[in-house]
């Protein structure tokens, strides 16, 4: 079991997370025709919408109360009336979510009372969906803020059931995945679902909102995404799939509305998290065997391993990362004899972390991940974008995970999830093993200096 370390120090270094508003963000734009709005400054919105755009390449339709001193004294609920009128107007959504910012949080505004007197005294707003989270910048980060997000959507907008008249569709399943998720790993797990003659609802649905759009308009909304109707649906699925400790209470919350069962795996990279999916899978379709397909990349994945133990075995390894993802990547690592020497995150809200396969996880940032790298001798980097000025410090190979990924094209692509995502995922760090060509030297092998070495070589003639 992995000990929590907090670093007692004044200040953050080059900071590892990101804010609990933008996870939020990010969630509700995977709702279809949605726009986030932060309840708070202008400040707080750009700062999330130029993280966005950046790792995503996608315009971004974030918008803000824009509280200024008056209304953070006096109270933002006009901002917030007026903020939703602009947008139905301008852009028509079908979906508002609200996040709060550590500036309404720290007065202590009530704005889930607000909102309820607006919405009963604007009948026209009734054809607009509008969902708040709580999501203060001081307390967590990005995955923290996506569950809470994921939370008040379910709380929102799926129907409470009776028991005695829940009749669910035995061949549709609900699909929760965290925020560590690309839109390319969403695509594959729900093509190992349907492989098994099974539909998912996937909520939300960053795959089809957040890739793929080439318009030649601005519509103002989130392009693809959940549908709504869709999430009325959630309540009649048979089963509940949570990928990721942090929907452990978005799907505990589904069960409570609507007696649907469910699962969290924590993670789905590695040989027997992916094989428990899979049998998971089984079990809900009533197959005896996988699919061919299925196993053909099951089979795949084994010579993959076999291959790329001898450069993955023994290699140390520097990984900075929310805590699901810190524990996805770092646990399937550890199972092909890799050794975390140090580990960090952002949070630990859902305790996680104890599962991390190193000594100890520090609570910190990149300038703590750089440190403990150093002292602990790593020889490799997992994190963030930003984690590339340690790599250029420390002079080590860095493998970019996590959000925000800016300085590389096609962040949205990868895939490390599912067997085939797994495979990829040990071939990118044996080939960035082998990448780190080795310079020899003759004091490694007890050989005098070179210089001493030709004085003693006789005269040539080609000398």
């Amino acid at each position: 079991m992995a000990k929590l370390v907090h670093p007692r120090r004044a200040l953050s270094t080059n900071p590892l997370k990101s804010s609990a508003p933008l996870g939020a963000a990010l969630a509700y734009l995977g709702i279809e025709g949605a726009i986030p709005l932060f309840h708070g400054s202008q400040g707080c919105t750009a700062f999330a919408m130029v993280h966005l755009v950046r790792h995503f390449k996608e315009a971004v339709p974030l918008q803000t109360t824009a509280m200024n001193e008056v209304s953070t004294i006096l109270g933002g609920a006009d901002q917030i009336e007026e903020a939703i009128e602009n947008l139905r107007k301008k852009s028509a959504p079908k979906f508002i979510g609200i996040a709060s910012t550590a500036l309404t949080e720290t007065r202590g505004e009530d704005v889930p009372g607000e909102l309820r007197e607006i919405i009963a005294r604007r009948a026209d707003f009734a054809d607009t969906r509008i969902v708040y989270a709580s999501t203060p910048d001081f307390a967590g980060g990005l995955e923290d803020g996506w569950a809470r997000a994921v939370e008040a959507i379910i709380d929102a907008l799926v129907p409470e059931v009776d028991p005695v008249w829940h009749s669910p569709e035995l061949r549709q399943v609900n699909l929760l995945v965290g925020s560590h998720a690309t839109p390319a790993e969403i695509e594959e797990m729900v093509r190992m679902i349907r492989a098994f003659g099974l539909t998912p609802i996937v909520l939300p649905d960053i795959s089809t909102s957040l890739d793929g759009h080439v318009s030649e308009s601005w519509a103002g909304t989130s392009l693809g995404g959940t549908a709504l109707a869709d999430i009325e649906k959630v309540a009649h699925s048979a089963f509940t799939l949570a990928v990721g400790e942090s929907m452990r209470p978005a799907a505990r919350l589904i069960e409570e509305r609507a007696c649907v069962p469910y699962r969290v795996f924590q993670s789905l990279t590695g040989l027997k998290p992916v094989d428990a999916f899979v049998r998971t899978l089984m079990g809900l379709s009533g197959v005896d065997d996988a699919p061919p397909s299925i196993k053909r990349d099951r089979s795949r994945l084994l010579d993959a391993s076999l291959d790329a133990h001898f450069h993955i075995g023994g290699l140390k390894l520097a990984v900075g990362a929310d805590p699901d993802l810190l524990f996805a990547l770092s646990s399937t690592l550890a199972g092909l004899g890799a050794e975390v020497v140090t580990a960090v995150t952002t949070s630990n809200t859902n305790g996680i972390v104890e599962r991390v396969p190193a000594e100890t996880v520090i609570l910190g940032d990149l300038g703590d991940l750089e440190r403990a790298a150093k002292e602990a001798g790593a020889q490799m980097l997992i994190t963030n974008a930003h984690g590339r000025h340690a790599a250029h410090a420390l002079h080590l190979p860095l493998i970019r995970a996590g959000f925000p990924i800016f300085d590389r094209l096609g962040a949205q692509d990868i895939c490390r999830v599912g067997y085939r995502g797994t495979r990829a995922f040990l071939y990118e760090t044996a080939n960035a093993v082998q990448a780190q060509h080795h310079r020899a030297r003759p004091e490694d092998f007890g050989a005098a200096p070179i210089s001493e070495e030709f004085e003693h070589v006789p005269p040539t003639a080609s000398h």
